[in-house]
Formats: C-alpha cells, structure tokens, sequence
C-alpha cells in the first residue's frame, strides 16, 4: 500500500471532498484496526493529503467556498485576578485601636505631662487626676462610658504593676537622681495611660 500515492492508499481520487477523504480514513482505520503498520501507512497518507491540501489553499490553488465562513477568533478579556490583601490584624483590634489627630495626640500629652511633674512631690493626687483625664479623653472619642473607664482601669492597674516592677530593678539608680518609686511608677502609669486615650478607642 506504501507504494501507491496518498489518494489512491485511500482509495478516493483528487477532487475528493474532505468529507469524503476523513470517511475514507475512518473506514480503512477500522478495517485494519489489528494491523498497526498499514494502521500508520493509512495515517500518513490522510496526513499527507491534508499536507497537500493546506499548502495548494495558502498558495490560492484552491478556491474556499463561499458557504464556509472563518469566525474571526474574539478573545474575550479574561478579569484580571486580585488578591484580596491579607488582614493584618483582627477586626476586634481594628475597632479597638483609634487614628488620633495631631491635636488628639498632642493635648493629652501636655496634659500628662503635667501631671508627671505633679507625681515628683503628690504622686496619688496626681494619679486621680490621670485617671479622670483618660476617662475624659477616652469617653469623648465613642460617648461610652463603660468602655472607657474598663480602658481606663486596664491602663492604670498595668502601669502601676509595670511601674512597681521596673522601679524595683532600677532602685539603686532612683536613689541617685532622689526619684521614689511610687512618683516612678506614676510616670509609667501616666505614659500608659496617654497611649490608651491616645491610640484606642
């Protein structure tokens, strides 16, 4: 079968259609299903025809019929994929934590550092007004009460416990510079505290 041209391994002449030349292979493929090598001769001659046929249509040899139509290929955009950003913190955090204007920042700072200086000789007095400065400071932000005085008692109890244990490290070097632990602690309190009114909500 090798020795005959690609049409007449097919068994179908020149003019034949398409149609005409993919049943022939289709057939000749079954018929010889159980012989790989005239399997291979029938699909090299099917595949040569094609050749041929493709070749004499670029060349202009072979004129398209008008019935058949070449869509012209429309690619569709495909929408682009953006990754949502990853949450950095947790949306409890997010309501929790506040972005303070300058003045926000600024106003209970003077104000606590005031009362820093009033710690160096009436360190409770000066305490009571801290406590009543961040309650203030805090309550203005949202107009609930209860939260800002939970903040604010949060805020006093870890500042005095940090102030006490820092204080006691660094007792040796308080002495030197005639500073008492209770006016030391009052000072971390008070810097805690104006990070609370300052920077949550």
């Amino acid at each position: 079968m090798s020795d005959k041209n690609p049409y007449d391994q097919l068994g179908v002449d020149e003019n034949a259609t398409f149609d005409e030349i993919q049943e022939a292979r289709n057939r000749l493929v079954e018929e010889y299903a159980s012989d790989r090598k005239q399997v291979e001769a029938i699909e090299a001659a099917y595949d040569a025809i094609l050749g041929e046929r493709l070749r004499l249509r670029l060349e202009g040899k072979i004129k398209v019929p008008d019935r058949i139509r070449f869509p012209e290929r429309t690619v569709e955009p495909t929408p682009e994929f953006v990754p949502a950003p990853p949450k950095q913190t947790p949306d409890w955090l997010q309501r929790l934590i506040d972005t303070p204007s300058r003045s926000d920042i600024l106003w209970p700072a003077a104000i606590f550092l005031g009362l820093g200086l009033l710690s160096l000789t009436t360190p409770a007095l000066s305490l009571a007004l801290g406590v009543g400065c961040s309650l203030y400071f805090l309550n203005r932000k949202e107009q609930k009460f209860g939260r800002a005085f939970l903040l604010t008692l949060i805020g006093l109890i870890l500042g005095v416990v940090l102030g006490l244990q820092v204080g006691s490290l660094l007792l040796p070097q308080l002495r030197q510079i005639s500073l008492a632990l209770d006016s030391f602690a009052a000072l971390i309190t008070f810097f805690i505290l104006w990070l609370t009114s300052s920077f949550l909500r």
